[in-house]
C-alpha cells in the first residue's frame, strides 16, 4: 500500500467514524427517587423517550465505561440491614431493559465504576462502609469501613484510588483498589457530598454543602491544599463535575438553586447560573458544551449552555429527580 493511499483510507475512515458518531443518539438517564423510575431523555429533542420502573428509591446513576450498561443505586426504607431493595440495578442501553440487580450492601447511595469496567464501589450510607462489587459476578467482594454516613464516590483516572466522602464525620476516606483497604483519611469542610478528580489525576475536588465550598486536594499526598468558597459560603454545593480539559468545575448548589462555574486556573467562581429548585446531580455532555442538572423539588432537568451561561431548556421528568448520567445509543 502506498503512503498516499494509506492517508486517503485513514481520512475516509475518520469521516465515516465522525458520521456514525453524529448519528448516534445522546441519551440522558435521570434517576427519580420518589417515583422509583428512570427517565430516558433524547438530548436532541429534549423529550422523554422511555420511562423505566425500578421498584425502589433510585439515586446514584452512571453509565459503564464501555457505554453498554447503566447502573443505578436502589434502596428501600429498611435501615441498617440489607434487603432485596438494596441493589445496584443494571440496565441494558440498547433495549432499555433492566437485566440484573446486584447485591450492594445496605442502603447504597452513590457509586463509581473503575475505568476498566470490572469493579463498582458503592457507599453504604447507613452502615458506614463502602462495598466493592465485582461486575462480572455481581457479588460484593470487599467491604471497607469509612466515615459516618458515606455518600460521594470517585475513582482516580488510573483506577488506583477511591475517594469516599462522609457527610457526618466531614471526612474523605482513600481506598487502595489493589488491596481494598483504606490507606488514608482526611478532614474537609462541613458536610462533604461529592468528589471528582481532575483529568490528569493530580487533583481531587470535594463539595461541602454546609461549608458552601469546594476543597482542593493534592492526590500525591491525599491532603487538602485549598478551599474555594462558593457564593461567599452560601453556594451549598452537592453534585460536581470537572470539564474534560480540567479548566473548569461545575457545582450544583441544591439549597440556592444555582450552578457555580469555578475557574480551576484561578480557583475562584467566575459565574453563577440560576436553575430549577434543589439541583442535586449534574452531568456534562461529551462535547463539553452543555450541562444538565437534576432538580429535585421542581421535578425537572435544567439544560445549560456553557458558552452563554444560561438555561436554554427545562425538561419535566419524574418525581424528585436525584442524579443523571449521559450515554449513547
Amino acid at each position: 500500500m502506498t503512503r498516499q493511499l494509506a492517508i486517503v483510507m485513514l481520512a475516509v475512515a475518520s469521516i465515516f467514524g465522525r458520521t456514525a458518531e453524529s448519528q448516534r443518539r445522546e441519551l440522558l438517564y435521570v434517576s427519580n427517587e420518589a417515583s422509583h423510575s428512570i427517565s430516558v431523555v433524547d438530548t436532541r429533542t429534549r423529550s422523554i423517550v422511555r420511562t423505566i420502573d425500578v421498584g425502589f428509591r433510585a439515586r446514584g446513576i452512571h453509565v459503564s465505561p464501555d457505554g453498554t450498561r447503566v447502573y443505578v443505586a436502589l434502596s428501600d426504607d429498611v435501615p441498617m440491614k440489607e434487603s432485596s431493595g438494596d441493589r445496584i440495578a443494571v440496565i441494558d442501553v440498547t433495549t432499555g431493559k433492566l437485566i440484573a440487580r446486584y447485591s450492594s450492601g445496605s442502603d447504597p447511595e452513590q457509586f463509581a465504576v473503575t475505568p476498566d469496567g470490572k469493579t463498582l464501589y458503592a457507599s453504604n450510607e447507613d452502615a458506614g462502609i463502602a462495598s466493592a462489587i465485582n461486575l462480572r459476578s455481581g457479588k460484593v467482594v470487599a467491604s471497607t469501613v469509612v466515615g459516618i454516613e458515606p455518600e460521594g464516590v470517585a475513582i482516580s483516572p488510573n483506577g488506583r484510588w477511591v475517594y469516599i466522602t462522609a457527610e457526618t464525620s466531614n471526612t474523605v476516606s482513600v481506598i487502595d483498589t489493589r488491596t481494598n483497604k483504606a490507606v488514608s483519611t482526611f478532614l474537609v469542610d462541613v458536610r462533604p457530598r461529592a468528589a471528582a478528580f481532575s483529568p490528569d489525576g493530580k487533583r481531587a475536588y470535594i463539595s461541602a454543602e454546609v461549608g458552601g465550598s469546594i476543597t482542593v486536594v493534592s492526590t500525591a499526598t491525599n491532603q487538602p491544599i485549598q478551599t474555594i468558597s462558593l457564593e461567599h459560603g452560601e453556594g451549598k454545593p452537592v453534585g460536581i463535575v470537572v470539564s474534560r480539559d480540567g479548566k473548569w468545575l461545575y457545582a450544583a448548589n441544591g439549597r440556592t438553586s444555582s450552578v457555580s462555574f469555578v475557574n480551576l486556573t484561578r480557583n475562584e467562581v467566575a459565574a453563577s447560573v440560576p436553575v430549577g429548585r434543589r439541583p442535586w446531580g449534574i452531568a456534562l455532555s461529551r462535547d463539553g458544551r452543555t450541562l444538565y442538572t437534576a432538580n429535585g423539588l421542581s421535578n425537572d432537568v435544567s439544560v445549560i449552555d456553557i458558552a452563554s451561561r444560561k438555561v436554554i431548556a427545562t425538561i419535566k421528568v419524574g418525581n424528585r429527580p436525584w442524579g443523571l448520567t449521559l450515554g449513547y445509543r
